[in-house]
């Protein structure tokens, strides 16, 4: 069924590529596990006509969510949730330059797109233009942008004037509940996104990154995994211990050299 529905949009004018992305694109992936499809497009497709392709696949769409890019969130007639998400190639591709070749880092998740291009599974290449982009930027992990990343994330765990670590402290002084959350999310977008610069690798997304951590980086601070669930426990209970969970983190990641 699947395959069918890649066969009918790729049969679009406007599609030159489909690439299918998450756990289905390796081989840690089950029968319930969700379809991330990513459709590169060299013009609009009118949502009448993916209703018409989805509705023979789907019993349930939601057509043109645009919360973050242009997407169809549906679910397949089998009960497993499709995500399918349209790109305009080049500009997708400007991205991952800004970041692989431009050496320019983001508050967190810095090279998540990069990691997006390079895992992703090529359904569906009609001139093989994302082929080409696949191989443009499998290349080793640069060390500039490396040291961009550290820099420019350690700066927001704790070093800069409005630093996560600072926010959070404020919020738990002031008992404010929902800027800890806030502010903690935040500090560790940025924690994480040091940890896989540091190891050279690209970030995998926001979906088990302390089991990806373990996986795939050699280098990890002393109680890694024991810190974050003590952090954890705390923000369910134990707000007064909050700040010290925080700086226990900062600490051990500064005994790295950062």
């Amino acid at each position: 069924m699947v395959n069918q529905l890649f066969g009918k949009l790729a049969n679009l004018e406007q599609v030159e590529a489909i690439a299918l992305g998450g756990s289905r694109a390796g081989e840690f992936y089950d029968e319930k596990s969700d379809y991330d499809v990513y459709v590169y497009i060299t013009s609009p497709i009118s949502e009448g006509t993916r209703r018409g392709i989805l509705e023979k696949y789907c019993g349930y769409m939601e057509i043109g969510n645009q919360y973050w890019e242009l997407e169809d969130n549906c679910v397949l007639k089998n009960n497993i949730d499709i995500d399918i998400l349209y790109r305009d190639l080049d500009a997708f591709c400007e991205g991952v330059a800004d970041v692989a070749e431009k050496y320019r880092a983001h508050n967190g998740y810095t090279t998540c797109m990069w990691h997006n291009l390079l895992t992703c599974k090529i359904i569906y290449d009609k001139s093989g233009r994302l082929k080409k982009a696949k191989e443009r930027f499998d290349i080793p992990y640069p060390d500039q942008l490396r040291d961009n990343i550290i820099k420019r994330n350690t700066n927001l765990l704790y070093a800069a004037m409005p630093a996560y670590s600072l926010q959070i402290k404020k919020a738990c002084a002031r008992n404010d509940r929902v800027s800890i959350v806030h502010r903690t999310a935040a500090f560790l977008e940025s924690y994480f996104d040091v940890l896989f610069a540091l190891n050279r690798q690209t970030h995998p997304g926001e979906k088990r990154l302390i089991e990806l951590c373990r996986k795939t980086c050699a280098l990890l601070p002393n109680n890694f995994e024991e810190n974050l669930d003590r952090l954890f426990h705390d923000m369910a209970g134990n707000g007064d211990r909050i700040p010290d969970d925080i700086d226990e983190i900062i600490n051990e990641l500064k005994k790295m050299g950062f």
